[in-house]
């Protein structure tokens, strides 16, 4: 009787697995940064350079070139910076093309555990997952033209507040949720991990192009949820309710920028690329 009913058995358990498969985690098992590099070519940026830097309230990260020029740097390797976790890897076009998202846990002076997330941008490819586990040197995808939007370049983050994902246009662009990436990667080039691993909280990001958070992300030690209202029955503003409907602005601003920049170029002599902001 009991053997009988063993393939029933068996095939009932198999419909529940999808269920417990697909919930989402909260935090992943990994190990803590043990130092920062410069994400091309690794660890300390040979034959590269910034061609913009972190400029507070407007351009929020680096953009790296490769030292040829033009598309010279197509395809080249971009790597991740540290020990982390991938939040987010996935082809987002509207002036994002192929991004990858990875977040890090290190041991900070002061001895506690904090956080931060790199983002790449722009990318040709893409090679690693969500939820994947990955050293400092991993190639986590090639630079790329943002499916021809830009000239080849990587678009580079470092995020403090966790929440932000693909949501960049509901934060402001200001050293309470980013640090400018190369004083950052300076200060913590080595760190002691002791080769512990930490769980790493994940899926803290509101679907692209929404604001609704999940749970996740209201217990986060750093950080705010924005005070943007994703309730039909309030009243938005007719721009507001237009921006978080198609999510729209950043790629909107970013070719706004792009060509203020063309004609800041046309109208000043070559010089040096500054550094950009500190903290």
């Amino acid at each position: 009787m009991i053997s009988s009913l063993r393939p029933l058995l068996l095939s009932a358990a198999l419909c529940l697995l999808p269920s417990v498969v697909s919930a989402k985690p909260e935090k992943i098992l990994a190990p803590l940064a043990d130092g920062f590099d410069y994400p091309v070519g690794k660890p300390n940026a040979v034959n590269y350079y910034k061609a913009r830097g972190f400029w507070p309230g407007v351009h929020p990260g680096e953009d790296w070139n490769g030292k040829g020029g033009g598309n010279t740097d197509l395809g080249d390797p971009v790597y991740s910076i540290a020990h982390g976790v991938v939040v987010a890897s996935a082809d987002y076009k509207r002036g994002w093309g192929h991004c990858v998202i990875v977040r890090h846990a290190y041991r900070a002076a002061d001895g506690k555990i904090r956080y931060v997330d790199s983002q790449y941008a722009h990318l040709n490819v893409r090679n690693v997952k969500l939820h994947q586990v990955i050293e400092r040197g991993t190639k986590v995808g090639t630079i790329g033209t943002a499916h021809g939007k830009y000239l080849a370049h990587l678009h580079f983050e470092i995020r403090k507040n966790l929440r932000i994902g693909m949501n960049r246009s509901q934060f402001s662009r200001t050293y309470e949720h980013y640090y400018s990436p190369t004083p950052f990667i300076q200060k913590h080039r080595k760190l002691k991990s002791a080769r512990r691993r930490h769980q790493i909280p994940v899926n803290t990001f509101a679907a692209y192009g929404s604001s609704k958070y999940p749970a996740a992300a209201k217990n986060l030690p750093s950080g705010k949820i924005p005070t943007v209202p994703d309730d039909k029955s309030r009243k938005l503003d007719p721009k507001l309710k237009k921006r978080i409907a198609d999510n729209r602005s950043d790629a909107k601003e970013e070719e706004e920028f792009e060509g203020f920049w063309k004609r800041l170029k046309n109208r000043i002599k070559p010089g040096k690329p500054t550094e950009g902001g500190t903290e």
